[in-house]
């Protein structure tokens, strides 16, 4: 299904987007100014109170959603972007825990990171800022919406946001919601903004706005992570696919293999946490593939593997070069064998996007190794790729998971939303 978001530009200017995107712009620097000095007492009240409000328009939440949810059958959107899309009484009811969340969470702005003194009596501080207006870009996820907003508003960061015309209705309801939260915690509205048009110069436009937004975070598949790259004028923290690798060790426990496998694919196949890829020693291939599969196969997963995959069970279908770079983002696995550790580990440094991996193995020495030499922004041991979340991070929420190498590097959350500045305090001290 085509995402608005991703068609390519037209080479004329909009003049009336262009225009209401400069005064979302202009609204925003001025909340940020208010936002960057409220205090942790206010920031905190208008979360609260925006949870409430999103608990008391829940009805409202989900007719929208609805509507958004009829548009994309129509135009015959597959099972896992519906389930990306769709909300329900239980993740209404997880945007306002999560904000309550982020509300109790420490005050990552006004931190002291650092403190020393100079030989000539200066005094060097090193303090947490905001990074400023911030902009997310996202696809079909509606629950961005309350993320990004509650992680910005606590983080003194004012911020655009712009959804994918698929979850607009469901959007805005969220977003309105947001906006009671701020006002009556005294703190302008304009702080969490939704861009009000699915026109797809909205997103041309503001990618061109570094007079008013300083840093871009897309959050989408890779179609919409190029275009942020070869058009933004803005810095941007990627969220780039998640190519995700499960490796099933030589010693590692047969049920514990299947049973993390199968959640860590299955549990929800369309989010970027979801394993792509099993990678399995074939030392155990006979012995532990067969039970991951049959797992995966009594839920209706497709299973493409190597030969030797092939081989230890029939129900693998034949594997193309493609499938090791791919994110199926639904009910399809890739499973290939590796001699050892050393060859597992070269397989997925070349083939992953440097999302998420995780290990199967009752050997620690393995494990240390798999942990210290996988170039990813998240490696686990023994657990499911799926708890590659600033949720299940003890986070609150998150914009998304980096897997960029600078400013920040896996969930993106409150911490992550902040620089720095220097702060020196002298007693007259001159400069030779």
């Amino acid at each position: 299904m085509a995402i608005d978001i991703l068609d390519k530009p037209s080479l004329e200017i909009n003049t009336e987007v262009h225009e209401m995107m400069i005064t979302l712009g202009q609204k925003a620097k001025e909340a940020y100014a208010v936002l960057a000095k409220a205090s942790s007492e206010q920031k905190n009240k208008a979360l609260i109170a925006a949870a409430k409000a999103i608990r008391e328009n829940a009805k409202d939440i989900l007719a929208a959603n609805e509507k958004d949810i009829a548009i994309a059958k129509s135009n015959r959107a597959n099972a896992a972007f519906l389930d990306r899309l769709a909300l329900s009484p239980v993740r209404v009811e997880a945007m306002a825990k999560g904000l309550e969340e982020i509300a109790k969470l420490p005050d990552p702005v006004g931190k002291k990171l650092a403190s020393w003194d100079r030989p000539n009596g200066l005094n060097i501080s090193r303090i947490s800022v905001p990074l400023g207006v911030i902009g997310v870009i996202y696809e079909s996820r509606p629950n961005v919406t309350a993320d990004a907003g509650g992680l910005c508003l606590k983080s003194g960061n004012a911020v655009i946001l712009r959804c994918g015309s698929d979850s607009f209705n469901s959007s805005r309801a969220i977003e309105l919601a947001m906006q009671r939260g701020l006002a009556q915690a005294d703190l302008p509205v304009e702080a969490i903004q939704l861009v009000p048009t699915n026109d797809r110069a909205a997103v041309t436009e503001m990618l061109q706005m570094s007079e008013y937004i300083d840093i871009i975070i897309p959050r989408g598949g890779k179609g919409l992570t190029e275009k942020i790259k070869n058009e933004s004028r803005i810095a941007t923290l990627l969220h780039l696919d998640g190519n995700c690798h499960t490796y099933i060790h030589a010693k590692a426990d047969p049920e514990m293999a299947a049973k993390v496998t199968y959640n860590a694919k299955m549990r929800r196949t369309g989010i970027c946490g979801a394993t792509e890829s099993i990678v399995i020693d074939e030392a155990v291939v006979d012995s532990i593939l067969p039970l991951v599969i049959d797992q995966l196969a009594a839920a209706g997963c497709e299973v493409r593997g190597d030969e030797r995959a092939q081989l230890a069970d029939k129900r693998i279908k034949t594997a193309s070069p493609a499938d090791w770079f791919k994110e199926y983002l639904d009910a399809v696995v890739s499973v290939k064998t590796a001699k050892d550790i050393k060859h597992a580990i070269e397989h997925i440094n070349f083939y992953s996007s440097h999302h998420t991996e995780a290990i199967i193995t009752t050997d620690k020495k393995a494990a240390e190794q798999f942990l210290n030499e996988i170039d990813s922004a998240i490696v686990m041991h023994n657990a499911s790729t799926q708890f590659a979340d600033g949720g299940e991070f003890g986070m609150g929420a998150e914009i998304g998971i980096s897997t960029g190498r600078l400013h920040a590097r896996g969930p993106v959350g409150v911490e992550q939303l902040t620089t720095y500045k220097y702060i020196v305090e002298g007693s007259g001290q001159v400069r030779p």
